[in-house]
């Protein structure tokens, strides 16, 4: 048992040079994305999409909506045959209504992913960049991998990650 407890402090004494030589820190990439240039006009092209989308489907309500209307109104007056077609055109109307409204919304969230996905990867080549230059053993992202404490000696990259970013879309 001796013998074990003087190995591990002879251990941790070699260990204790490498520990000081550790240099950490920590980056939010969520606030790169959202406030860096790039990040801030893509979220802007997003969101317009998204208007126009949304006003084609309120256009297309609307439409269906006077349709619902119509048939309501000529329910008792229709022949059995005229009404089913009027309901047949309603559901219709109603499927098509209801996949446009998916279809904007997966497109968006494609479009969102895929801009999202390109600014990582930028903001990925520039932490390495910085780990290297800065002699860094380890950069933790600090809103996605749940840090819980971090000391004030550590150095938080973030703004100086939107700087070099927007720097780098300049040229």
């Amino acid at each position: 048992m001796k013998k074990i407890t003087i190995a591990l402090v002879a251990l941790l004494l070699f260990a204790a040079p490498a520990f000081a030589a550790t240099k950490i820190a920590t980056v939010d990439l969520q606030k790169a994305l959202n406030l860096s240039k790039a990040g801030a006009a893509a979220k802007a092209e997003i969101a317009a999409q998204a208007k126009e989308m949304e006003t084609e489907f309120k256009i297309k309500q609307g439409e269906f909506l006077k349709l619902k209307g119509e048939l309501e109104k000529q329910a008792a007056l229709l022949s059995d045959t005229a009404k089913e077609e009027k309901i047949k055109e309603y559901q219709k109307s109603a499927t098509e209504l209801q996949q446009f409204k998916q279809n904007a919304q997966r497109k968006l969230q494609q479009e969102d992913g895929k801009r999202t996905q390109s600014i990582l990867k930028e903001l990925s080549a520039l932490l390495k960049k910085f780990g290297k230059d800065g002699g860094y053993t380890l950069i933790v992202e600090r809103s996605e991998g749940g840090v819980v404490y971090s000391a004030d000696s550590v150095d938080d990259l973030t703004d100086k990650l939107i700087e070099a970013y927007d720097a780098s879309k300049k040229k």
